[in-house]
């Protein structure tokens, strides 16, 4: 009789975003805090090439204001509030949007922490590869070995590592043969995959030398399963929840 799965390491997606308003420092510390050793977040840049976190280009949904952050300088942005509303009604009102630098100093004080660092495709297509991959290279310099700069664009992933020496993950748009294919050609440090693209039939992950980190997880029952298939993290904004959860298991094993 085979041996039950051992639990995957927990990848807090955008911080504890389930309590904080997602990508911003109060996220990432409470996340940190709680003892996520992995965390994942989103960087765009400003008009002035500022590296800052955030996910969507547009900051109709988390701040509530209709423009576009890339067409915005930093002072412009420094001073709007990402205080979603819509999910935390008046909770937080000041809680800014993060420099990729303060989320590095922030990273610094937790050593044994690593963070996913994606690279939205917004700002790729406005600022070109080169630049966004040179900005948040240069930033995340002093925390380089705690970093893996990751994609949804394979191009933008398979660029830091021409340039770079940082670990590299692609996130993968579909689970098909053809992404198998340019996945074993890139052979990436991580591979990331939402759990909703693998069909029911996905018995087990693509093998290669990266690791699987599979996302929007929010139970113990699917991360398990998926551990049962390959992947050796989840990710997740239910930070707090799923880290009890893991412990419990890692009790009792």
């Amino acid at each position: 009789m085979s041996s039950p799965p051992k639990a995957p390491e927990l990848v807090a997606h955008r911080g504890n975003a389930a309590e904080y308003p997602e990508n911003t420092l109060p996220a990432l510390r409470s996340a940190l805090e709680l003892g996520a050793r992995y965390v994942e977040f989103d960087v765009q840049l400003s008009a002035d090439r500022q590296p800052i976190l955030l996910h969507d280009s547009n900051l109709k949904r988390t701040a509530g204001i209709d423009r576009n952050a890339l067409e915005m300088t930093w002072q412009e942005l420094s001073e709007v509030s990402v205080n979603e509303e819509t999910r935390f009604l008046k909770r937080y009102t000041d809680v800014g949007i993060p420099t990729l630098a303060q989320a590095a100093s922030l990273l610094a004080t937790y050593p044994h922490a690593t963070a996913f660092v994606e690279l939205k495709r917004a700002s790729l297509r406005t600022f070109g590869h080169e630049i966004v991959v040179r900005k948040v290279c240069e930033t995340l310099k002093p925390i380089a070995r705690q970093c893996v700069i990751i994609s949804f664009d394979l191009a933008a992933v398979h660029h830091v590592r021409q340039v770079s020496s940082y670990r590299i993950g692609w996130v993968l748009s579909d689970y098909s043969n053809l992404s198998a294919l340019k996945c074993e050609a890139l052979a990436p440090d991580y591979v990331f995959c939402d759990y909703q693209l693998l069909s029911e039939g996905t018995s087990k992950l693509w093998l290669g030398p990266w690791r699987w980190a599979i996302y929007e997880v929010t139970n113990r029952k699917l991360a398990m399963d998926l551990a049962a298939r390959g992947a050796k993290l989840i990710e997740t904004m239910a930070v707090r929840a799923m880290l009890r959860e893991f412990r419990s298991l890692r009790a009792r094993a």
